[in-house]
């Protein structure tokens, strides 16, 4: 029995990010997601401080946490050489995410692995590196930056628990770096048989993945295992179901993550049902 899991949902900002603290409260979640901005476009955003640690004062009082995810485009294997702008434009708001992050008081920002569509995959990665590296350069804040898995799309890239850790071993910062484990994502990649889900455990054990776990997206499936589709149900309502994530929630590992549900909200427009029903699956 476990009713302890910080369990919560993806939460709008609008009104500010003290507002989207009070919803997250108010729905009996110990944990939310929030975009630090606008999600559709980069861009460097003059935020409000005061709101921030309104924000930071309310968790810590509330007992919960939060983390960020960055905006859509960012891609961490932008090429550089290619195209400079975007790559600076890239570095620069994602560093604005950790501040307004920090000030908010999060765990973490979540970042996709990245995709590159270049000939030589190993180009990719070394962008990636190069990427994470000048983000973290001048970074000295508690907020990390929160690599998270990938379903696939046609590109294999990111899709695999030692991706993941060796990226973050490569990093010049790997200290400043966690990861998110995305359930839809490592399910229709093909990472996460859940016919044998002691097999991922193991194998993030074995790669001290679970030991630099911060996050986990809690999503279904509307697709099956090893599609590489990238399409989320409501939990307990998708090809995972109920039994997977049962063995999920109780696996030592991610017992002490910020578990966050990134599907469609209820009738009553919260994630109050889903969270009274991941409860109920950790409880019995």
């Amino acid at each position: 029995m476990n009713n302890d899991l910080k369990v919560g949902s993806h939460i709008s900002i609008r009104g500010g990010y003290a507002k989207a603290a009070r919803r997250a409260i108010d729905m009996g979640a110990r944990s939310f997601q929030y975009f630090p901005k606008n999600p559709r476009r980069l861009y460097i955003k003059d935020f409000d401080a005061k709101d921030a640690e309104k924000c930071r004062i309310l968790c810590v009082e509330a007992g919960i946490v939060s983390i960020a995810h960055t905006p859509y485009p960012v891609n961490l294997a932008v090429d550089h050489s290619h195209e400079q702008a975007l790559y600076d434009l890239t570095v620069r708001s994602i560093q604005n995410d950790l501040i307004i992050a920090e000030a908010c008081g999060s765990l973490g920002v979540v970042v996709h692995f990245g995709q590159y569509k270049g000939n030589d995959p190993l180009q990719g990665y070394k962008n990636i590196l190069k990427c994470l590296n000048e983000v973290l350069l001048s970074w000295e804040g508690n907020t990390k930056i929160l690599i998270e898995n990938q379903a696939g799309h046609g590109h294999s890239m990111g899709t695999t628990l030692e991706e993941m850790v060796n990226i973050r071993k490569l990093s010049q910062f790997p200290e400043k770096i966690g990861f998110c484990f995305d359930t839809c994502h490592a399910f229709t990649a093909g990472t996460w048989d859940t016919s044998h889900s002691d097999s991922l455990f193991e194998k993030g054990h074995v790669l001290d993945y679970w030991r630099d776990l911060i996050a986990v997206h809690l999503n279904d499936s509307r697709f099956p295992y090893g599609s590489g589709q990238d399409r989320h149900a409501r939990v307990g309502e998708g090809f995972i179901g109920e039994q997977a994530f049962q063995e999920l929630l109780t696996y030592h590992g991610i017992l002490d993550t910020a578990i966050v549900m990134e599907t469609e909200a209820g009738e009553d427009g919260t994630h109050k049902d889903d969270i009274a029903r991941v409860l109920r699956w950790t409880s019995q």
